[in-house]
């Protein structure tokens, strides 16, 4: 299995408030923010480290330090914008990039309007990041983009993930790790995120 769910009280707490129809937007946004710093957290569990020495006030060490510029943050427009604040939060050199994508309402795939990445993206460890894994066809899509372009290392960072899209993701991209806070029961015939939480990008921008 593909998949790394964050299972802590912590993200059960503020996923219960993020669910929640009465949560305004103000609260939503924090909330979405809070919680991709903790799954950035998870995600760079097996970051590489590079020696440094350092002086502390009572002597020399020798400590490990990541290199920052290594990473690229690539939000799927526009609800993975409001996910950025909480990676750079940790990584404030990542460079990002973006990639907007729109899903044909009958066909439900994803359809690409816009597309730019930081230079170098092909050395760089892509960190894909989208409140929601519907039936991962947008997300399918921009690892394809990214692998063109030459990235080799790539995760995919969501909040609410569908079990459908879990499955197509790992039959697409194997080799992608998924962290997600929780694995929700199914997609309905709209392939919308049931429980979830509604349209994340109108609840992060106070659209609807």
């Amino acid at each position: 299995m593909n998949e790394i769910v964050l299972n802590h009280p912590l993200i059960t707490h503020k996923l219960a408030i993020l669910r929640d129809v009465n949560t305004g937007t103000k609260e939503f946004r924090e909330l979405v923010t809070e919680i991709s710093t903790l799954l950035c957290y998870e995600a760079t569990k097996d970051a590489k480290l590079e020696e440094a020495e350092i002086e502390t006030p009572l002597a020399k060490m020798k400590t490990g330090k990541l290199n920052e510029d290594n990473y690229a943050v690539v939000p799927i427009l526009r609800a993975g914008m409001g996910m950025v604040e909480g990676i750079i939060n940790v990584i404030p050199n990542a460079k990002v990039g973006h990639i907007g994508l729109y899903r044909n309402e009958e066909t439900f795939e994803p359809v690409e309007y816009y597309y730019k990445m930081p230079d170098g993206i092909g050395d760089r460890i892509a960190m894909i990041i989208d409140p929601m894994l519907a039936t991962g066809g947008s997300v399918s899509a921009t690892i394809d983009k990214l692998k063109a372009d030459g990235v080799k290392q790539i995760k995919f960072l969501c909040i609410v993930a569908a079990p459908e899209g879990i499955r197509a993701l790992e039959a697409n991209h194997p080799d992608v790790q998924i962290y997600c806070a929780t694995v929700d029961e199914h997609l309905n015939p709209n392939a919308y995120i049931v429980p979830g939480l509604g349209d994340a990008g109108d609840r992060i921008y106070g659209t609807k």
